[in-house]
C-alpha cells in the first residue's frame, strides 16, 4: 500500500494516512465512512503533517509525532477526526489515560461516532480489558451493522475464547458484503483450522493468497496452517515468499526458522533466528532459539551469552537462568552459577534441583559448610524417603563432613526403576564425589550418566562437557 501511495488520489491518500494511523494502535484499524469524508476536507498543510507522523510512527517515534499535532491549524486542529487520530497515536504511545480521555470525551458529545468508539475499543483491547472491548464493539455494531473493522475484532475476540461458530458468525458477516476482505477470509479460515476443518481452511487460505499475494499475513497463516498439517515444504515456500515481501518482519524470521527447525536444518534455522536478533534484539523468543540452537552446534561461548541477554530480558522466564547457570558452571564461575541456580529455583520452587545446584556451586565457590541452612529448607519441600530426598540429606550431611549416607545411596541408585530420576541422580553422585575430592569415583559416574543416554535431562549436557573437558574414555 505504501510503496504505491502518491499514485493515489488526496481523497485516497488522506484516507490511507488516517487507516495507517489508526493501524498504530496495536494493530486495530477502524476506519469508517466518516473517516473519509473527514480525511477529503483536510487542507494541504494538515495533509503534509499527518505524513509526517506516520513517518514517525513507522520509526516509534511517538512523542515527536504527538507534538506535531499541536502545529495543525485550527479548526482543523480542534475537529473529532484528528483529535481522535491524536488519541490513536497517545494509546500506541502507552499513554492510555490520555488517549481515553481523548475518545470518551468526544463520544459522550457525539454518541453515534463510532470512530470515537473504535478508539476506545482498542485502547481497551491494548490494556487487556478483553469484555470492555467486546462491549465497545457491539455498541458500534448497534449503529452499524455492517462495521467491517468492529465485526472483525469481535471475530478475533471470539477466536481468543474458542468461541468458533461465533467467531465464524462475524467473518461471515463480513463476506457477505464484501467477499473479497482478506481480514475476514483469514479469520474465517483460522476459525475452521482452530475447528480442525482442514478443507475448508485451506480454501480460505489459498483464496487471500491468490487475491492478495503480495500480502505478509496471507502467505505467513497459509504456511501456519501448512506445518500444522505436516507439510513443511510448502509451509517453506509461502515462509521464502513471506520474507522477501518483508525482509524486516520480527514474527517472519521468528516462524521460518521454526520451519526450518522442523526440516532438520539447524544451521539455516539458527541463521534466521539470528535474523530476528538483528530486526528486534530487545524482544527475548528469538534468544530462546538462538541460545539452544548455540548448545547444540557447539557454540558454547555463544549460548552462554544469549543466556545472559534472555534473563535480563525475560527475569520471569526461569529456564533462561537454567541455561545460565549450567554455562556458568561449565566455566567454573560458581558464584554466578550459584545465583543463577537460586533464581531458577525461586521461580519454580517445584523444580526441587535448581536448588541443589545452586548449592553445589556455593560449596565450590565458598565452603562446604556455607549452605546447609539453605540445603535444610529445600530439602523440607522434598517428598520423604524418596531418591531425591535422600541425595538432599546426602549433601545436608556432607555440609558437616558426615559420610555415612553414601553407601545406602549407592544401593538406593542401584535399585531405582525410573530412568531419567536415575540418570539425574547419578549425576549429583558424581557431582558428590567431586566435591569430597574423589575424582576417580566422580568419574565413574559421569560415565555412567552418559551410559544411559538420557539426553532429554537438564543435567546432559553438563555431564557431556564435565566428559569432554577430563577426556574420560567409556568403560
Amino acid at each position: 500500500m505504501l510503496v504505491h501511495f502518491f499514485r493515489f488520489s488526496k481523497k485516497y491518500r488522506l484516507f490511507f494516512i488516517s487507516a495507517l494511523l489508526l493501524l498504530a494502535l496495536w494493530g486495530t484499524a477502524f476506519v469508517s465512512a466518516q473517516t473519509q469524508q473527514s480525511g477529503s476536507q483536510l487542507s494541504d498543510s494538515t495533509e503534509a503533517i499527518l505524513t509526517r507522523i506516520s513517518d514517525l510512527l513507522s520509526d516509534s517515534r511517538y512523542d515527536e509525532a504527538i507534538a506535531l499535532f499541536d502545529t495543525i491549524s485550527p479548526p482543523e486542529k480542534d475537529s473529532s477526526h484528528i483529535k481522535l487520530l491524536k488519541a490513536s497515536v497517545l494509546s500506541s504511545a502507552g499513554k492510555y489515560d490520555d488517549a481515553r480521555a481523548i475518545a470518551q470525551a468526544i463520544s459522550n458529545a457525539e454518541p453515534n461516532n463510532t470512530e470515537a468508539l473504535s478508539v476506545i475499543a482498542a485502547i481497551e483491547g491494548a490494556q487487556g480489558r478483553q469484555k470492555q472491548q467486546q462491549a465497545v464493539l457491539e455498541k458500534i455494531i448497534k449503529i452499524e451493522p455492517d462495521n467491517a473493522a468492529a465485526l472483525i475484532a469481535l471475530g478475533n475476540l471470539s477466536l481468543k475464547s474458542k468461541s468458533l461458530r461465533q467467531a465464524a458468525s462475524y467473518f461471515h458477516q463480513v463476506l457477505t458484503k464484501n467477499e473479497e476482505n482478506a481480514d475476514a477470509l483469514l479469520g474465517l479460515a483460522q476459525a475452521f483450522r482452530l475447528n480442525k476443518e482442514w478443507d475448508d481452511a485451506e480454501t480460505l487460505l489459498n483464496r487471500a493468497v491468490e487475491l492478495y499475494p503480495n500480502m505478509t499475513e496471507a502467505r505467513s497463516q497459509r504456511a501456519q496452517f501448512y506445518r500444522g498439517r505436516n507439510r513443511s515444504q510448502e509451509a517453506l515456500a509461502d515462509m521464502d515468499v513471506a520474507k522477501k515481501l518483508a525482509p524486516n518482519d520480527y514474527w517472519v524470521a521468528i516462524d521460518r526458522g521454526n520451519i526450518l527447525l522442523d526440516l532438520g536444518k539447524r544451521d539455516e534455522a539458527l541463521q534466521e533466528f539470528n535474523r530476528a536478533v538483528s530486526i528486534n534484539p530487545g524482544e527475548f523468543l528469538a534468544y530462546v532459539y538462538t541460545s539452544g540452537l548455540k548448545d547444540d552446534l557447539g557454540d558454547f561461548d555463544g549460548a552462554g551469552k544469549d543466556y545472559a541477554i534472555l534473563a535480563k530480558l525475560r527475569p520471569d522466564y526461569y529456564y533462561a537462568f537454567e541455561g545460565l547457570g549450567l554455562h556458568k558452571m561449565k566455566d567454573g564461575q560458581w558464584a554466578d552459577a550459584k545465583d543463577a541456580f537460586m533464581e531458577a529455583y525461586k521461580q519454580a520452587p517445584q523444580e526441587t534441583l535448581y536448588a541443589l545446584l545452586a548449592a553445589i556451586n556455593w560449596m565450590r565457590a565458598a565452603d562446604i559448610t556455607v549452605p546447609r541452612s539453605y540445603l535444610n529448607d529445600a530439602m523440607a519441600k522434598v517428598k520423604r524417603d524418596t531418591l531425591e530426598w535422600y541425595m538432599f540429606r546426602l549433601y545436608y550431611d556432607l555440609t558437616v563432613r558426615n559420610y555415612a549416607g553414601e553407601s545406602d545411596m549407592v544401593t538406593r541408585l542401584d535399585q531405582e526403576k525410573d530412568q531419567d530420576l536415575k540418570a539425574r541422580m547419578l549425576f549429583y553422585m558424581a557431582q558428590y564425589y567431586d566435591i569430597r575430592g574423589n575424582v576417580t569415583l566422580a568419574n565413574k559416574y559421569y560415565l555412567l550418566v552418559k551410559d544411559m543416554d538420557k539426553k532429554t535431562i537438564p543435567e546432559w549436557r553438563l555431564n557431556e562437557w564435565i566428559i569432554t573437558d577430563r577426556n574420560l574414555k567409556p568403560f
